[in-house]
């Protein structure tokens, strides 16, 4: 009675380190802002998937079931939310050395998770898979919180970053604007994949 940790910890890196509208978001902001300045909304995208976590793990998947309107409803409140980040993404333009609108906070970062379809359908997998039944409800969600949160601290930077390494070639030149629409596009298609082909948005 516990939590297939190992296999959990595989499984998770595959989501969390792939494309998707949180790495697309966090690779735009990295290009827009960099890394530094960037800081706070990466923290709050790391802390905001907690927000997630502990509801399910604690008894929200028990009564899915039961309420299947409110939470189809959330789902797309969630995909419109993103699809209003991808349209912000596409319009933004790198110039990280001299950007000087400010770049979003710690706040922003954290719905950034609550409202991702790909976050919701990972967490519900985690638990309904990886969790042998009869394990404390505690000790699964304390033990899928902590392996997350650790993975998010090593791989949300290293987005981010990736997108400020970008920004430095791509600045000012004709590809910039292609690239924001490209990241842009990539956001869409990773929802709509995790609405229709990775098991819909839990």
């Amino acid at each position: 009675m516990t939590v297939a940790v190992l296999p959990f910890l595989a499984f998770a890196a595959s989501q969390v380190g792939t494309p998707g509208p949180g790495n697309m978001i966090l690779l735009a902001t990295g290009a827009r802002f960099g890394l530094r300045r960037a800081l706070p909304f990466v923290a709050g995208v790391v802390l905001g998937k907690q927000l997630i976590i502990w509801p399910l793990g604690l008894g929200l998947l028990a009564i899915q079931d039961d309420f299947p309107l409110v939470f189809n409803i959330l789902k797309w409140i969630s995909v419109a939310y993103i699809l209003y980040l991808a349209y912000r993404v596409a319009g933004l333009r790198l110039a990280v050395r001299d950007a000087q609108d400010t770049p979003p906070g710690f706040l922003a970062g954290l719905v950034v998770h609550p409202l991702n379809p790909k976050a919701w359908g990972m967490i519900t997998t985690g638990f309904t898979t990886f969790v042998s039944t009869g394990t404390h409800p505690l000790q699964a969600t304390a033990t899928i919180a902590m392996c997350l949160l650790g993975l998010q601290i090593l791989l949300h930077p290293i987005w981010t970053l990736a997108g400020q390494t970008i920004a430095v070639g791509l600045a000012g030149k004709p590809g910039e604007k292609y690239l924001m629409w490209t990241l842009a596009a990539l956001t869409v298609a990773s929802v709509m994949y995790a609405l229709f082909a990775g098991g819909g948005a839990k």
